[in-house]
């Protein structure tokens, strides 16, 4: 139903005064109201208040009106023409009235459809893990989240191996550099490795970078007053080509990998601001960036920027799809996206039915679940899951689908830890029952369970598959032994001198990759 100025639209009671903008950014493929329909009276339930903040969203665009979706526009991520809403829980309105048909889940459903929708539901699929494989699922959560921590491995190769077993991790890196680049690197949920066909729909963050919001403190003054550094680095690069931090001469910080130099502070800033791109990442884990047009398909370069709003929808639209079932807070969180921003494409989305709203029994909020989410047939398989894993990342989801308080205590100084340092947990069957504490020390060749701990009403045989996937683990990094440390000590899990090699499903490297030129 098209909002109209002084037009109050509701969902589950709660009131929204539909203003002249919001009429104003209406799709045009969606306008259709029956002739003679009365306004619905407002609801008497109160609209909750909803806290502001989140990345850009104080900040005023101004950003280009939807003028419709032509075939290919990115922003029919998450459904453009409203289809009906099928399914036990569906809202439809038909003629003078609406049906209106509320499910309620427990938490096992949302549980059940949350794991499907990641991708965890029966186990690894068997065959070979080739490049195909790796994009597939990448498209298929959305982003891959970059961290630098490097005690165990890259946070951006952990999420694929938990879901289809070992591989070549130089595969995704090769994925990574390939021409034309299937993939890139952007602020998504953080710093993340995205499918390319997203950049068009985060350009309204990259035109708030310009104006200096949204970003960080240390690079806002490169939107204004030191914008000359910026664009001096700018012009090096499109004169002698890619080019990182440590390249610019007289420009090297202090030591500390925090502590940066005026010229990284200056890359970072036109990086936020899409006026360079991220061709690769060296060893050092340091950032290469180069001009978009040098590093981009021209195809997406040339897709039409969707106003800010159609791209939200379209980014909400996406993480629903990866999450399966979530809160308002879930489904902005995945992209980075803040309250303010979120609202009227949520509203949106609910209206053409692709987000049908839900209840989940022992939610306190509003949930919604994608309209192509089903629960899993089977919950079965193991796996051990990274803490930048989209299932874990944000915490209070984490709680509300497992009941398993996690948090990431790399920054708690080493005394107060309560479970470790990197700690990944363990999906049993559908179920988080365990967590381990584990470093790579790649100096004698093994994986160190530093510490491991079982959640309560476990299965009697959660070590038992604990140990599976801590060998398979260590097969994949190519560590030849497993040592278990004496805070670590469980009954039945052992150390281990011989790990087998990997299993032979991984795909060989293609000859010779074709690389973006580093710098």
């Amino acid at each position: 139903m098209r909002a109209r100025p002084g037009r109050v639209s509701r969902w589950f009671g709660r009131p929204r005064v539909a203003s002249a903008d919001d009429a104003r950014r209406s799709r045009p493929s969606r306008v259709g109201s029956s002739p003679g329909r009365r306004p619905k009276p407002p609801s008497s339930a109160g609209r909750r208040s909803r806290p502001s903040g989140g990345r850009g969203a104080n900040a005023a665009v101004a950003e280009p009106a939807s003028a419709g979706r032509p075939p290919g526009d990115p922003t029919q991520g998450g459904g453009g023409i409203r289809p009906d809403a099928r399914g036990p829980t569906r809202m439809r309105a038909r003629g003078l009235g609406r049906t209106a048909l509320k499910a309620e889940l427990s938490a096992s459903e949302a549980r059940r459809i949350a794991l499907a929708a990641q991708g965890f539901t029966a186990g690894r699929p068997p065959g070979t893990v080739d490049a195909i494989r790796l994009r597939k699922g990448i498209g298929r959560l959305g982003l891959l989240q970059i961290d630098s921590v490097n005690v165990l491995v890259r946070a951006q190769y952990l999420p694929l191996f938990s879901r289809l077993g070992s591989y070549d991790r130089a595969l995704l890196d090769a994925v990574a550099a390939a021409k034309p680049k299937p993939v890139f690197e952007y602020w998504g949920h953080e710093a993340s490795l995205l499918p390319v066909d997203c950049q068009p729909l985060l350009r309204w963050r990259m035109a708030r970078a310009r104006r200096g919001q949204g970003v960080w403190r240390q690079l806002a003054p490169f939107a204004g007053e030191r914008r000359s550094e910026a664009d001096a680095l700018l012009a090096r690069i499109e004169r002698e080509g890619p080019l990182a931090a440590s390249d610019v001469a007289g420009t090297r910080a202090a030591h500390g990998m925090w502590v940066w130099s005026a010229a990284k502070h200056a890359l970072e800033w036109l990086f936020w601001a899409g006026l360079v791109a991220s061709t690769h990442r060296r060893n050092s884990f340091e950032r290469v960036y180069d001009l978009p047009e040098r590093v981009l398909p021209r195809a997406v370069l040339e897709t039409p920027t969707p106003s800010g709003p159609d791209a939200r929808r379209a980014l909400i639209a996406r993480g629903a799809r990866a999450l399966g079932i979530g809160t308002a807070h879930d489904l902005r969180d995945y992209y980075r996206i803040g309250p303010n921003d979120a609202r009227l494409p949520i509203d949106e989305l609910v209206e053409e039915g692709t987000l049908v709203p839900v209840r989940v029994r022992g939610w306190s909020h509003q949930a919604y679940r994608h309209k192509e989410a089903r629960p899993g047939r089977r919950l079965e398989g193991s796996a051990l899951v990274s803490p930048f894993d989209p299932l874990v990342w944000h915490r209070p989801r984490t709680e509300r689908l497992f009941g398993f308080r996690y948090r990431l205590e790399i920054y708690t100084p080493a005394h107060k830890r309560e479970h470790g340092y990197y700690v990944l947990p363990f999906l049993l069957d559908g179920a988080l029952v365990a967590r381990v504490d584990l470093k790579a020390d790649r100096g004698i060749g093994a994986l160190v369970v530093q510490r491991a701990h079982v959640e309560p009403g476990a299965p009697p045989w959660t070590v038992e598959r604990l140990m599976g996937e801590l060998r398979a683990m260590a097969a994949w990094l190519g560590l030849s032994s497993l040592a278990v440390a004496p805070a670590a000590a469980l009954e039945g899990l052992s150390p281990i001198r011989a790990i087998e090699p990997p299993a032979p499903s991984v795909a060989p490297m293609p000859a010779r990759p074709e690389r973006i030129r580093p710098g």
